[in-house]
């Protein structure tokens, strides 16, 4: 992905461990925390989205959140602990792209900034993408190979599709699930290897070479 994110929290714990989630997601996170100096660190890291806590000491993160938005439309998501809806609305209609409430898991926010970042930034559509001798149709959800088309499910689909589009890289269950059900499935994560497992079994049939490969402990990547 490579994208850059700037996470604005002055908890040092919550601040490490959403920067260790998303630096696992592919992104290259900074840190900054408090809210002094915070609009000078946006415009100095000039970040593709903003993760930004609400009560920070100095300048609070409704007055930043204001600062952004005189000057950019970059995504916010903005963290909070105070659950009061006037506190939800206030912070949207300032031009926050989305609210998580304290407590939260970090890798729903991992999930819900790559919600907000498809959003703003949506991916041109792709007629075709090659990966060896197979040619996938995202519009179409058809893959063939040789001239023959290979009958896979939705799920299979969506997993070869999200792996094809960047070669090499490495995702994790829980990046591949998402792109399958969306960051609001709770499923177990391990029934992305019964569909790996179903998705090699048909392109063996057609592609000599295995090209989804298992990277241990971490995920699995496409490579030719």
């Amino acid at each position: 992905m490579n994208k850059r994110i700037l996470i604005i929290e002055d908890e040092e714990q919550i601040a490490l461990l959403l920067k260790d989630y998303l630096s696992q997601a592919g992104f290259e996170a900074h840190m900054h925390g408090t809210g002094k100096g915070a609009l000078e660190t946006v415009e100095k890291i000039s970040p593709d989205a903003v993760i930004l806590d609400i009560m920070l000491p100095e300048v609070d993160g409704l007055d930043i959140c204001r600062g952004i938005r005189k000057k950019s439309a970059l995504p916010i998501i903005m963290l909070t602990a105070k659950v009061e809806e006037i506190d939800r609305l206030i912070g949207l209609e300032l031009g926050a792209d989305d609210y998580i409430c304290k407590p939260f898991s970090p890798r729903e926010v991992v999930a819900r900034l790559k919600a907000v970042l498809r959003r703003t930034s949506p991916e041109k559509p792709v007629q075709s993408i090659s990966i060896g001798s197979l040619t996938i149709y995202p519009e179409l959800y058809k893959v063939s190979a040789g001239g023959e088309d290979i009958v896979l499910t939705r799920s299979e689909f969506m997993l070869l599709l999200t792996m094809a589009k960047h070669p090499g890289v490495v995702y994790s269950r829980s990046d591949l699930i998402s792109s399958v059900h969306g960051y609001e499935f709770e499923g177990y994560e391990r029934t992305v290897d019964s569909h790996i497992k179903n998705l090699r079994k048909k392109l063996s049939e057609f592609v000599n070479d295995n090209i989804i490969h298992t990277i241990y402990g971490v995920g699995y990547k496409i490579e030719v």
